[in-house]
């Protein structure tokens, strides 16, 4: 019993296995490869530009790994760049938080004296 289609889509074939067969057990069926309307030296590629040789594939993977590197200097560079703006707004609130820190303290100290009952001796 083999099963195939008219179409090439479909040349997959079923086929009994002998042993089953000879055993008396239910058939058993084997996928036999596909048969193909190419020739074996022809190769199908996925696009036309595809094909090339192992030095252009050497090439444009070397070419590749530049550009991606190149791309990652650029992006760490502007990684670092950040970071030290960052680090400047930090010191630049940390200054004006100590100000107004001691603006605060020298205030509390102030109303301390006001506030406190003043005991002559």
């Amino acid at each position: 019993m083999a099963v195939t289609g008219d179409d090439t889509d479909e040349e997959t074939e079923l086929a009994p296995s002998h042993m089953a067969a000879a055993t008396g057990d239910m058939p058993t069926y084997q996928i036999r490869a596909p048969a193909t309307a190419l020739p074996q030296g022809v190769v199908m590629a996925a696009s036309p530009g595809s094909l090339h040789s192992p030095q252009q594939l050497a090439e444009e993977a070397t070419r590749k790994r530049e550009l991606r590197l190149m791309k990652n200097r650029e992006a760490a560079k502007e990684c670092r760049r950040r970071k030290k703006e960052y680090v400047k707004c930090l010191e630049s609130r940390v200054a004006v938080l100590e100000v107004q820190n001691k603006k605060l303290i020298e205030e509390l100290e102030t109303l301390k004296d006001i506030c406190s009952p003043k005991t002559d001796v």
